[in-house]
């Protein structure tokens, strides 16, 4: 019977063997010089290789491709900071308008925000958006019935329009000169004859005067002095011009104060026959010599143009 030799015992280590498994986990550095194993090694985005902290950098491991994904990754910022939407530029056709009817600005843009009201339930710009900027006490609501109380203000306007008219034709047949070989010859001795007795502003100088014939219109404007010869400056706007037409004549002047058009003055040019917005310049709708009336109720120039 042979007899059973026993194992040596095992020699000592220094060191923990490791299991295979743990092999798989991790990778070895990938730059030239450098063998190490890690564990949790850092990958370049760049290269897309795997290194050792110490060779993680582009720097580090003398990355081949430097720069690459620091590059990728800012034009991915710029992609997404970039307008969502290169269409057309927006017009009348394809964005809202604020609903101010002298206001052409499109609302509910990337550049122009629209503002509700609420109480006549439109749009405006911002420009517009305050209840007295759009006349908003004298707009019926989107929605709303008409009020069985009294006539509209677009009503009031459509009346005053006819008695405009009628009487701005029988104004135009005194005030025009008559069509004879001498009218320019006459219009030139009545525009000297203006300027003779016309008063104005000292600080306007002479070749920015506009000599004007003023006049109240006695059924709507009571004035201490009923008609007058002004100079203004051409570069004023009518709201600037009619303010000054105003104190030349000393009639009550309630515009500037946010009151409804029942209160509120215009200026009615006889030569042209139409009343002129406040924001038209004076030297573009009106020449030496015209006359100008100060109405007063006749409502807004969009309304009885």
């Amino acid at each position: 019977m042979a007899s059973s030799t026993p194992h040596p015992p095992p020699e000592p280590q220094s060191f923990t063997a490791m299991d295979k498994e743990m092999l798989n986990i991790g990778g070895t550095c990938q730059y030239l010089t450098c063998d190490s194993y890690d564990f949790l090694p850092f990958r370049c985005e760049s290269c897309h290789g795997r290194f050792c902290q110490d060779h993680r950098t582009e720097t580090g491991h003398k990355c081949a491709r430097a720069g690459e994904w620091a590059a990728k990754k800012a034009q991915q910022q710029a992609n997404r900071t970039a307008s969502p939407s290169s269409g057309p530029k927006p017009t009348v056709l394809t964005a809202n308008q604020c609903s101010h009817p002298q206001c052409k600005t499109l609302i509910d843009t990337l550049n122009s925000v629209g503002v509700a009201c609420s109480t006549c339930n439109r749009k405006y710009c911002l420009k517009h958006r305050i209840p007295e900027d759009h006349d908003c006490k004298n707009i019926i609501p989107v929605g709303a019935r008409q009020s069985a109380r009294g006539p509209s203000q677009a009503e009031k306007a459509r009346s005053a329009l006819g008695r405009l008219k009628l009487w701005g034709k029988e104004k135009q047949v005194a005030v025009l000169p008559k069509p004879k070989p001498s009218t320019a010859a006459s219009r030139a001795v009545a525009l000297n004859q203006l300027k003779r007795t016309a008063k104005g502003d000292e600080k306007v100088p002479l070749e920015k005067r506009l000599y004007l014939h003023v006049e109240a219109e006695a059924n709507t404007t009571t004035s201490k002095l009923p008609k007058g010869a002004f100079w203004y400056n051409r570069a004023w706007s009518v709201g600037r011009l009619l303010d000054d037409a105003a104190r030349g004549l000393q009639v009550q002047n309630v515009n500037n104060r946010g009151g409804g058009e029942e209160e509120r003055l215009r200026v009615f040019h006889v030569e042209g026959g139409r009343l002129l917005d406040f924001g038209e310049k004076a030297e573009d709708v009106l020449a030496q010599g015209n006359t100008i009336v100060l109405l007063r109720g006749v409502g807004p120039v969009s309304a009885v143009a």
